[in-house]
């Protein structure tokens, strides 16, 4: 695979500082039972990394400690860590918004018998992969078979309650662009999502989140590869928008890795661009540095990726960071 971080460090991307912690997002490992074209992870089911239990362990104390709002529960597949259903238990006796970024098909794995029950049971906020309301488009990038269990998937939550009006339980899905693409606008996009997918399958869901791949492991290597990589990082810096810099989730959310580490971001994570360590001290902070210390006004590392999240109407975890740009 082609490494990016070569071509992505020399960058003019603004400096960004950190705001309040709000959101705790965990990778708890890489092991997946999917191998997407766009994994900016490059997770799949030979992957072994797992969090081990001392560090899962100190994910309540610091969610306590900060006053975190958001857990964000990320992989690899994150259900597939034995740990997970207690950590979630964990952090919802606490009052934490718990959020499991699922890819439907993880419900009818060998060993996850019962889990859309779990998660409806504890109101846990499911972020589901669908990057298409097309079974072509779907298996395209992520596997033969995919789409048809992601609809199933999508049908057994909603039969819990998950993405139906008046619930409690809330159902949103992920939309990533096929190539080198911006993604279209969110609002319109999520529009056609509700109207195709409750048309054919009886399907409801709460909102559509519309993320722009990033040039960054599986996908970038695979730019590369194509000799599109220069082509899209200059389409992203063309589309790089100012106003989306006061919106960007690494300002309040720090991703953690499988060992504990910190970054400021997923995409960082994967890079292997650790949060900066204090000044004197040594090493890539960690988890159990936050039980003491918090984050705020900490500087924030970038780079050429960056404008992924900036380009258009911006891009996060929580979708576009606005609905005024075409």
């Amino acid at each position: 695979m082609h490494a990016t971080l070569p071509l992505l460090s020399d960058t003019r991307f603004p400096a960004l500082q950190r705001q309040r912690l709000t959101t705790l997002q965990v990778n708890l490992g890489y092991r997946c039972n999917q191998s997407c074209l766009h994994c900016h992870v490059n997770a799949g089911p030979h992957r072994t990394e797992m969090m081990d239990a001392a560090v899962l362990d100190l994910i309540p104390q610091v969610l306590a400690a900060r006053g975190v709002e958001t857990l964000d529960l990320t992989g690899g597949a994150p259900e597939l860590h034995p740990g997970f259903r207690e950590l979630v238990k964990r952090a919802r006796a606490l009052g934490v918004r718990v959020i499991d970024r699922c890819n439907l098909t993880i419900l009818f794995e060998p060993g996850q018998d019962g889990l859309a029950e779990f998660l409806a049971e504890h109101d846990v906020e499911v972020v589901a992969s669908l990057p298409c309301y097309s079974a072509d488009n779907v298996d395209k990038q992520r596997g033969t078979g995919v789409f048809d269990k992601s609809i199933a998937g999508l049908q057994r939550l909603n039969a819990l309650g998950y993405g139906q009006p008046g619930s409690s339980r809330v159902l949103n899905l992920v939309y990533n662009p096929l190539g080198a693409v911006l993604p279209p606008p969110q609002a319109k996009l999520e529009a056609d999502y509700k109207r195709e997918l409750h048309r054919h399958f009886g399907i409801t869901f709460n909102t559509l989140y519309a993320l722009a791949n990033m040039p960054i492991q599986r996908f970038g290597s695979t730019l590369i590869s194509k000799g599109q990589f220069h082509a899209y990082m200059d389409l992203l810096k063309s589309q790089h928008r100012d106003e989306n810099l006061a919106h960007v989730m690494c300002r309040s959310l720090v991703s953690v890795d499988w060992q504990g580490n910190l970054s400021d971001c997923d995409f960082n994570q994967q890079l292997g661009l650790s949060t900066p360590p204090r000044r004197g001290a040594k090493g890539p902070l960690h988890l159990r540095d936050l039980l003491t210390e918090g984050l705020d006004h900490h500087p924030i590392r970038v780079a050429d990726h960056c404008f992924g999240c900036t380009a258009g109407s911006g891009s996060s975890c929580g979708g576009a960071l606005r609905e005024d740009a075409a």
